[in-house]
């Protein structure tokens, strides 16, 4: 039957439903109705439809009511009465007996008009067997009827459904439901991620997400019957302070939610960087202590989301339902601390008087939590919350407790992190006041995962793992160096504190970082020594990976500069662990093998400076002498050895230092090509990264290295990464990695097409800048999706006695690389070295450059010039 021919509901149902929907959220968004009163009181006006529906239905009665009664359930979200402004109207149309033949007709007239209405309405019509069938071999069908909801209709199926679901089936299979709920959550957690941190996090399948919540809600309900959220606090699995926290978070979350709905017009969990910047204005954020608005909301519903997904975890340990419930720990641990007790698997208080008369303890539940590997109990981290004020300026400076600090500190990095139980518990907040201008703290970009609290723990954690069997590295070089280090608390004290100084609105938040370090090391009682040694790691902890990704690690002044403001080998092995933990702990994607490799060529060449001072030099010159003797033993022709005699003095050193020795004689067989032409190049494709590398051997010259970045850009191929190698026989040696062409089956004319537009270009029969005006036109603009940062040039005229070193910090765009260089051409500057450092969000494009004269370009007003023609030839930012 069609959806016309269906007697419908009264005329004008629907048109006062969406009347009323429509006032109903118009007086939400207005911040005139609570969140969790807009829910219900949504969910009411579609009871209302739905109750009105049932008594003026024409079909009903038709399909045998009185022999074959029916009820209409609401299921999943709006059976819990909490329904957003796009969320799904899950119902369940229960029979007594039998599902009749006409069915679809009650469906058409009562479903239809919702449908018209643009509303997402799924269904499903059962009797009350198939029901309880379907429910005992499906959890997915269970749990939604789990949070059933009689809407009209004959009220004792509604009834009878209940008491069926908890005799044949929740009794019956309590545990095995519960065990595919944590197995279920585990999984949604694997894909979705940690929404307690994450910059874009799904508010509802996220960890720390409303799914958190309705799982509690859902094995509150098999073990206790639960009857309503409020008696989670009844059955003594939250405090009533927990539940009204639990419930503010929600609260928030929801409200979140439904304006994230509101936005786009649609059914939407996911806060999407396009939505957060619109989200925080509509909320009315303000720019407070340095935190942009969007930062600030971040921080409030990651702080809302940390609590969900704590309370979740904490319920499923407390109910014996987490990953160890399988592989029980051996029975009879015990404290060896008095006024500390092991209960049930988890840390307890012996009672509150003693914590009162010993504050100490507060402190040393820690210490035994991290030594026994069991978390504190419910009761025992609401002790910890009601004694806050015993941690006071006498505690935090007692020696007995500062090393109870340096035991949880140094303790193994276990899977269950103490630190993290001190930060949620608010103890470390007391221990440490400043932490708490951290915490939750975001930084708005796509560089830094974890808000600063989470990743200073991190990093703490990562470093612990360096030479055990979860090391996040790939090798055992931070193993064997973590095990060298002589006081390993004054690293983690570090660590623990790196980025402290970004709590503070302005400058630079390492130098204050540094300061505040000192401070607090100086109130627990910490030798001056020991006090300047964490200073100096706080103040110093981006130097390594500045000049290992911004400066030519090859140049060998780059280690004695490094070496001078290191001082001390193992400062530099601290410092180096530092950088590698931070780096880490930041994310995925500030840490790679190109990284990591720049990184620690740089530790060895440093700490080779600092052991063995002016020998480094002679270091080198032997290291050349090796690989010149390894060229000349290979087993190539003799014509090639002796091109490679007859080259081998007008090389760079640096260039010998760098190149393997199998490249070398490529580069040799590459300029023997050469002759009278301009230029030749080699291009090598690489399967695994799906990259090419382009060599290009050529007579150097003013200009070659943007022309060949324009050409690169001109077809449409995207530059990675630059190794500029200078010989002394004026031939520059020049490597790209690029991104292929985007059409491969054409891929060799490109190549092709590529060749003729550098020979054109480098005999001046080639305008690049006009050739590529209407491809740069996209990006006069560039759109931001996180925080906004003006571009930067900082021109360095200290590191280098022979160059000029031009760093140039903006957003990545198709052609930036001929851009700039093209401009330091026009500034009449010869690139001698160049280096790509991305920083995800951003990228810092870096040059050793001179002047057509070959000086430095160090005066005043020489510098002031540069940075404008760059700063003009960039585009805007949205």
């Amino acid at each position: 039957m069609s959806h016309t021919s269906v007697n419908k509901i009264p005329e004008g149902a629907s048109s006062e439903l969406q009347a009323a929907r429509e006032a109903l959220m118009g007086d939400f968004i207005a911040g005139q109705q609570p969140t969790i009163q807009f829910m219900h009181d949504h969910a009411r006006i579609l009871d209302d439809f739905f109750c009105n529906s049932f008594e003026k239905s024409d079909i009903g009665p038709k399909l045998g009511i009185n022999k074959n009664p029916y009820a209409i359930i609401a299921l999943g979200g709006y059976g819990r009465e909490e329904q957003c402004i796009h969320s799904d109207i899950d119902l369940l149309f229960l029979f007594h007996k039998h599902v009749p033949k006409k069915v679809e007709n009650l469906i058409q007239e009562i479903v239809y008009p919702l449908w018209d209405l643009g509303l997402e309405v799924g269904y499903a019509t059962r009797s009350l067997n198939e029901c309880i069938k379907l429910a005992a071999k499906d959890y997915e069908v269970l749990t939604p009827l789990l949070d059933a909801r009689f809407i009209c209709g004959m009220s004792f199926l509604y009834t009878e459904l209940a008491k069926l679901l908890r005799a044949k089936i929740i009794k019956r299979q309590n545990g095995k439901i519960i065990d595919w709920l944590v197995d279920s959550n585990r999984a949604r957690h694997l894909r979705y991620g940690d929404s307690s941190y994450l910059l874009e996090p799904n508010l509802k399948e996220g960890q720390g997400g409303l799914r958190d919540y309705h799982t509690i809600l859902w094995i509150a309900r098999i073990k206790f019957n639960l009857k309503q959220p409020r008696d989670l606090e009844y059955f003594g699995c939250m405090s009533h302070s927990e539940y009204q926290t639990l419930n503010a978070a929600l609260a928030f979350i929801w409200n979140i939610r439904n304006r994230l709905h509101d936005l786009n017009r649609r059914k939407s969990d996911q806060l999407l960087f396009d939505d957060q910047v619109k989200l925080a204005d509509a909320l009315k954020y303000q720019k407070v202590n340095g935190q942009q608005p969007v930062e600030r909301l971040l921080g409030e519903l990651h702080g809302h989301m940390e609590f969900v997904k704590h309370k979740h975890l904490m319920l499923l340990h407390e109910m014996e339902y987490t990953k160890r419930s399988k592989n029980r720990r051996r029975k009879g641990q015990s404290s060896r601390v008095g006024g500390i007790e092991v209960v049930n698997e988890m840390l307890a208080f012996a009672t509150p008087e003693a914590v009162y008369r010993k504050p100490e303890l507060l402190i040393k539940i820690f210490e035994e939590s991290a030594r026994l590997k069991i978390p504190l109990g419910a009761e025992a981290r609401r002790l910890v919350g009601d004694f806050s004020e015993l941690v006071d300026d006498v505690f935090r400076c007692s020696q007995e407790v500062v090393r109870s600090f340096e035991k949880i500190l140094l303790a193994p990095a276990p899977i269950f992190n103490v630190l993290n139980e001190m930060l949620n518990s608010k103890f470390l907040l007391h221990f440490i006041p400043q932490f708490k201008q951290i915490v939750n703290r975001i930084q708005y970009d796509e560089y830094h995962l974890y808000p600063v609290d989470k990743h200073s723990l991190r990093t703490v954690q990562t470093i612990k793992k360096f030479g055990t069997a979860d090391d996040p590295t790939s090798d055992s070089f931070c193993g064997n160096l973590y095990k060298e280090i002589k006081n390993r608390k004054l690293l983690l004290w570090a660590a623990l504190l790196h980025d402290i100084g970004k709590g503070e609105a302005g400058g630079d938040h390492s130098q204050s970082g540094a300061e505040m370090a000192r401070e607090i090391l100086k109130e627990k009682g910490y030798r001056p020594k020991d006090v300047d040694a964490v200073g100096f790691l706080v103040e110093e902890h981006l130097f390594l990976i500045k000049v290992a990704t911004r400066r030519d690690v090859n140049d060998e002044e780059t280690a004695i500069l490094a070496a001078r403001r290191i001082k001390d080998p193992e400062r530099l092995k601290m410092l180096y662990l530092l950088t590698v933990g931070d780096s880490i702990a930041t994310g995925p994607k500030a840490w790679n093998d190109w990284t990591s490799i720049l990184l620690r060529d740089l530790c060895l060449k440093v700490l080779n400076t600092l052991e063995k001072g002016e020998l480094a030099s002679q270091e080198a010159v032997e290291s050349i002498e090796k690989k010149r003797q390894d060229v000349l033993t290979s087993s190539v022709s003799s014509s090639v050895l002796n091109d490679f005699k007859a080259l081998y003095d007008v090389m760079s050193p640096r260039y010998l230092l760098y190149m393997p020795a199998e490249r070398i004689l490529e580069h040799v067989r590459l300029f023997k090509q050469l002759g009278n032409r301009d230029f030749v190049w080699t291009i090598a494709k690489s399967s695994e990264t799906n990259t090419r590398t382009v060599t290009v051997c050529a007579k150097d010259r003013p200009g070659l290295f943007s022309r060949m970045a324009g050409v690169f850009t001109l077809n449409g191929m995207d530059i990675l990464n630059t190794q500029v190698f200078t010989w002394r026989n004026n031939i520059a040696l020049d490597i790209f990695e690029l991104k292929p062409p985007p059409d491969r089956i054409f891929e060799d004319e490109r190549w092709e097409r590529a060749e003729s537009h550098l020979q054109a270009a480098l005999k001046n029969e080639l305008d690049l800048e006009a050739a590529l005006a209407e491809k740069m036109a996209a990006y006069r603009t560039i759109k931001v999706r996180t925080s906004k940062r003006a571009h930067k040039v900082v021109v360095d005229n200290d590191t280098s006695s022979f160059f000029t070193i031009i760093e140039v910090i903006t957003y990545d765009f198709s052609g930036l690389l001929f851009l700039v260089t093209n401009t330091l051409f026009n500034c009449r500057l010869d690139i001698w070295v160049a280096k790509i450092a991305t920083k995800v969000d951003q990228v810092v494009d870096v040059f050793y450059v001179r002047d057509f004269d070959g000086q430095k370009v160090d005066t005043p007003a020489q510098v002031s010039a540069i940075q404008d023609a760059v700063l003009k030839m960039l585009p805007q930012i949205e």
